[in-house]
């Protein structure tokens, strides 16, 4: 009981926190918006969200960029931190930028910048790629 209230966290828990957490976060946006955005390239590439106005289509590119390979190499924990941040900035776009703040649509895309920026944060962890080749 002891060790269940305490705020001690071992290495081992930490490591497996940061697994399921990378590969769930990874695994759901890749799942459920990355690949979902390949089926439907040819239709969004002439009304995918254009925040910075610099065309529809390099718009959509950026966000295929992290949605799928970023997510991919997260999952696998590969340059994990690197390939957070554009996840993180998509992410950052799409709450702050295209949904304007907090609204109940809003809500998925917020809970993707939180665990994706924890991840930037954490790292991979030993479980991953980077953890055996010892970065």
């Amino acid at each position: 009981m002891k060790r269940l209230l305490s705020t001690a966290c071992s290495e081992t828990s930490f490591n497996i926190a940061v697994l399921v957490i990378r590969v769930t976060f990874g695994l759901l946006l890749l799942v459920n918006h990355g690949i979902d955005k390949l089926k439907h390239f040819a239709e969004q590439q002439n009304s995918f969200p254009d925040p910075f106005h610099m065309g529809h289509m390099p718009s959509l590119m950026l966000a295929l960029f992290a949605e799928v390979f970023c997510a991919v190499f997260i999952i696998l924990g590969l340059f994990t931190r690197i390939m957070a941040i554009p996840v993180v900035i998509t992410f950052a776009v799409i709450v702050f930028m295209v949904n304007k703040g907090y609204s109940k649509e809003a809500e998925k895309g917020i809970l993707f910048l939180a665990g994706f920026f924890s991840i930037l944060l954490m790292g991979p962890g030993k479980y991953s790629i980077d953890g055996a080749m010892g970065k």
